[in-house]
């Protein structure tokens, strides 16, 4: 039987979803981040499907949602996005450690997947840590500074911004060591799956295709990265896509 169990972690609440009879066994591992102004919750049906296929699922919540929100309003949590994505790595770098230390990992079968902000903070996992052996990037851009560059632009038609242009260009910047597209030479020839839906109004499908031509070039073997698009998919993810994403960690990570 398959089994929700709260923890926190570090102070980061989380569900771990993991067969009950293998709770205490070392285990590969996914940690699978939510979206913008979503929660944890929220992806137990694609937790579920993995823990079934023999992996422990850790399903964290971001600052400043779910467990962790402090009631502040979308539009402020939109002038923090970029800390909430920062504060994603550094807390899976606890999460990581913890199991690993308490030998609830097994051979270091270790993946990171996301939706949207979670696919986002997945790219940005991909550029900072060589740890994390296989990803899944739903609908989500390893474009960091360009996709922050197009949301200032965006938020800037609709009101005035509390920060000077030379504030902004230093966020950019704190962006650079995050950015998937300027260090593909991190990938390291780890498997990457990429789905995005063609009609995604969000977070710009181009984003990821693009990135994954380019990088498709530097990879050897082209079977560790695949993209999978879906002619009519908005910015919602598909059973199609769920499937898919338990297919590729099964293939990638499992013994």
């Amino acid at each position: 039987m398959i089994g929700i169990h709260k923890e926190q972690i570090n102070n980061i609440p989380a569900l771990v979803i993991v067969d009950n009879n293998a709770v205490y066994k070392a285990l590969p591992m996914i940690t699978y981040f939510h979206g913008f102004t979503s929660a944890k919750e929220h992806n137990l049906p694609m937790a579920y499907l993995l823990a079934e296929n023999g992996f422990r699922v850790v399903l964290p919540d971001s600052a400043h949602h779910g467990e962790r929100s402090e009631g502040k309003t979308v539009a402020e949590m939109q002038l923090l996005f970029w800390d909430i994505v920062k504060q994603n790595v550094e807390d899976l770098q606890f999460i990581h450690d913890k199991y690993r230390s308490e030998n609830l990992l097994a051979d270091g079968r270790f993946g990171v997947a996301g939706t949207s902000m979670g696919g986002i903070t997945t790219a940005a996992v991909l550029a900072q840590y060589d740890w994390v052996r296989s990803a899944a990037i739903l609908m989500g851009s390893p474009k960091l500074e360009r996709y922050a560059r197009e949301l200032v632009e965006e938020i800037s038609k609709q009101k005035t911004l509390p920060f000077t242009e030379k504030e902004i260009e230093y966020v950019f910047a704190q962006l650079e060591p995050y950015d998937l597209s300027r260090h593909i030479g991190q990938l390291d020839e780890r498997p990457l799956l990429f789905w995005h839906g063609k009609k995604d109004d969000v977070v710009p499908y181009d984003h990821s295709y693009d990135f994954y031509l380019e990088a498709k070039k530097v990879y050897e073997n082209k079977e560790n990265i695949k993209f999978i698009s879906e002619e009519n998919q908005s910015h919602k993810v598909s059973r199609y896509a769920i499937l898919n994403t338990i297919e590729w960690f099964s293939r990638h990570l499992m013994p």
